[in-house]
């Protein structure tokens, strides 16, 4: 049977797709590129032609879920009864909705991306999410900084240091996740609790808002997230 033609940007969706219910499903570590191509229908060649490897290909997998998640906040950006701080707390809001349903998911992510081995890979797949973030971000400060809501001369620059102290907490979520499984969930809760409000904390102080004015988390997050 004669292969069927389809344009580039429907196969590299087809491969996006395919590639991350196999990561999730089964992990990225057992997951091979002959997998991907296996149930998509395409040559190990044809597969090159659109990523150059399978860390590219996991790397557009995030991408693309950061884009998804972000289009599903650009309202907030056009909501009169929002300030930049309320925006600023949506986003988290919006995150930890994210984090909580995708708990699993995310455990598998995080077990392949914090091996010693793969911390180039790390890298890079924080800086796919960070090249899709920092627009919105800086949006948010930028008219933050015009309204006089928070202070952020620079939005830009300020945007990529938020950005950038959120690996901190990532880290820490893949340890909670390690000690939850071992069995004591609630000193990995309490411990993911007092790192997320010490970033939201971390967050104000930056932005030089009053405390309590940012909500990285909530009560019951930490529990319901590695419950979850």
């Amino acid at each position: 049977m004669a292969r069927i033609k389809k344009s580039p940007d429907v196969r590299t969706n087809e491969l996006i797709d395919c590639a991350q219910r196999l990561f999730f499903e089964h992990g990225y570590e057992n997951t091979t590129v002959n997998d991907v191509i296996r149930e998509v229908g395409l040559s190990k060649g044809a597969f090159y032609h659109y990523f150059a490897s399978k860390e590219a290909l996991l790397e557009a997998v995030a991408a693309r879920m950061a884009r998804q998640s972000l289009d599903e906040m650009r309202p907030l950006l056009e909501d009169p009864s929002l300030d930049a701080v309320g925006r600023l707390n949506a986003l988290f809001a919006s995150s930890r909705r994210m984090k909580v349903d995708m708990a699993p998911q995310l455990k598998n992510t995080f077990d392949a991306l914090f091996k010693p081995e793969n911390i180039v890979l790390y890298h890079r797949i924080d800086e796919a999410l960070t090249a899709v973030t920092l627009p919105f971000m800086t949006e948010i400060l930028r008219r933050g900084q015009e309204e006089g809501s928070l202070d952020a001369p620079d939005p830009e620059a300020m945007a990529l240091m938020l950005l950038n102290l959120r690996l901190g907490v990532a880290k820490v979520m893949h340890r909670a996740l390690q000690q939850a499984e071992a069995g004591d969930v609630e000193s990995a809760a309490a411990m993911l609790d007092s790192w997320m409000q010490s970033y939201g904390l971390a967050v104000e102080r930056t932005l030089k808002l009053p405390e309590g004015s940012i909500q990285v988390t909530e009560p019951g997050f930490a529990r319901a997230f590695l419950a979850a």
